[in-house]
């Protein structure tokens, strides 16, 4: 599929006129390189003149629309963090608690151990007596 050459051989015509040829065609490039967008792109720019205009106040909103972007990622992400390190915390006293209470168990098996020995010990003499 060929594309159209947009070339053209214009008569002199003065400063406005060119302009008015030069912005025709590349509405006309416009439409052959992308149709589906640019239909909506030339209206935009039918509305504002086709001046820098539209250019200026876009160029501020999306300062804006990227600060305020930007400072609620910031929230976000602090918000993230701080939950992370209450997280960490939580788990470290968990952690803390089972470990107190598995040596406390530890501690109590040991007991039981001697305990039971002790027991096997006086039965094995008891035995031995009679």
């Amino acid at each position: 599929m060929e594309r159209p050459s947009l070339e053209f051989n214009l008569p002199d015509t003065h400063e406005e006129g060119k302009l008015y040829v030069v912005d025709s065609l590349n509405n006309l490039n416009k439409l052959n390189v992308c149709p589906a967008e640019s239909q909506h792109s030339l209206d935009q720019e039918d509305n504002t003149g086709g001046t820098g205009g539209r250019m200026a106040g876009s160029n501020a909103g999306n300062q804006r629309l990227f600060f305020v972007t930007f400072v609620l990622t910031l929230t976000v992400s602090l918000v993230l963090v701080s939950f992370v390190i209450f997280l960490i915390f939580q788990t470290r006293n968990e952690v803390d608690q089972i470990s107190s209470r598995l040596l406390s168990e530890k501690k109590n098996i040991e007991e039981l151990k001697k305990l039971n020995n002790f027991i096997l010990k006086h039965l094995n003499q008891s035995r031995i007596k009679e």
